[in-house]
């Protein structure tokens, strides 16, 4: 494709008036040339961040393995045969030990993830006490727990719980591939619960899943149209993982990430946009690739729940290499 020009249903703006964004109109982003697409999604981040900032995350598994969901791409999932282990909850203070060492490190914010299809009620009071001390650390908070009941969000915000992640994963359309245990629908309620207490949103996606650029481009849509958009938005590129039922998908190519980066910006302005799992895979070019279109949010640390990610040293190194400093 050669030309620089798309004719959209409606103005290709940060914020379309009057509509929501289409698959066509994402798909259409999608298929610019690709230095196009990454100057336009680099013009935009500019409008609304300091490209010179990176916001740093922190991700802890508080609860690890045995989840009774059968997410096709999770290792933790009792459904599958992967190395991972259903293990007990962490205590309040190794939680604690974590997140000093994270805030030691540059992060901002911690996140707490529990491999859970919900939390039960005794479980999340559990988590109370995790959020409250954490939050007295002077870190911004986050937890994944899965899906949520009645009076649940209001709980985690009155702890004192700035973020909720509930990622949408992939496009309605394919979900159904990827996940048979829950509904695409169980997951917009629990969004919806979300902020309906007054939390902030962290919710986006995984690629890499055998998905086509179509569906790449619901998920965008489907983030995209929330109201308001998430807050922080994760791009996670599959960590194949044996005994998974993708354990033999089909990479996407590195081009075709940094494009769902930049579509990610271009739609979602104001929003943090974050490299998430799969990073420890990326060289470092393509991570910069990856800053240059709008992703200025990354996990920080060796862990991704259950996957490797680059340690905080390299970390830092590479934001160095880039004159790119903590937010």
């Amino acid at each position: 494709m050669h030309a620089t020009s798309i004719a959209f249903s409606k103005p290709a703006t940060p914020h379309p008036s009057g509509s929501a964004w289409s698959v066509a109109d994402i798909e259409a982003l999608l298929g610019l040339p690709f230095m196009e697409l990454v100057f336009r999604a680099a013009e935009i981040h500019r409008q609304f961040f300091d490209p010179t900032r990176v916001q740093l995350s922190t991700l802890l598994s508080i609860k690890t393995g045995g989840c009774p969901e059968d997410c096709g791409y999770c290792p933790q999932s009792a459904h599958h045969d992967t190395p991972v282990e259903d293990t007990p909850m962490l205590t309040v203070d190794e939680v604690l030990e974590a997140a000093r060492a994270a805030r030691a490190n540059g992060a901002s914010r911690f996140c707490m993830g529990a491999a859970w299809r919900g939390p039960k009620d005794a479980d999340l009071e559990k988590t109370l006490e995790m959020v409250r001390e954490v939050k007295a650390l002077g870190l911004e908070t986050c937890a994944t727990f899965g899906l949520l009941k009645e009076g649940q969000a209001e709980k985690l915000a009155d702890a004192g719980l700035d973020y909720y992640n509930h990622n949408l994963d992939t496009a309605p359309d394919n979900y159904a591939n990827i996940i048979q245990t829950r509904e695409y629908e169980d997951r917009l309620d629990t969004l919806g619960k979300v902020r309906g207490a007054g939390l902030s949103v962290c919710c986006g996606g995984i690629v890499g899943m055998n998905e086509t650029r179509r569906d790449r481009a619901g998920l965008i849509a489907q983030l995209a149209n929330l109201t308001p958009p998430p807050e922080s938005v994760p791009i996670n590129n599959l960590v194949k993982v044996g005994g998974t039922p993708l354990e033999g998908a089909e990479p996407i190519d590195w081009t075709e990430f940094v494009r769902t980066i930049a579509v990610a910006r271009i739609t979602m302005p104001q929003s943090y946009v974050r490299l998430s799992a799969g990073r420890r895979e990326m060289p470092e070019a393509m991570q910069a690739l990856c800053f240059l279109a709008g992703a200025n949010s990354i996990f920080y640390g060796d862990k991704l729940l259950t996957t490797d990610n680059p340690d905080a040293i390299a970390d830092r190194e590479l934001l160095a290499k880039l004159d790119l400093s903590p937010a």
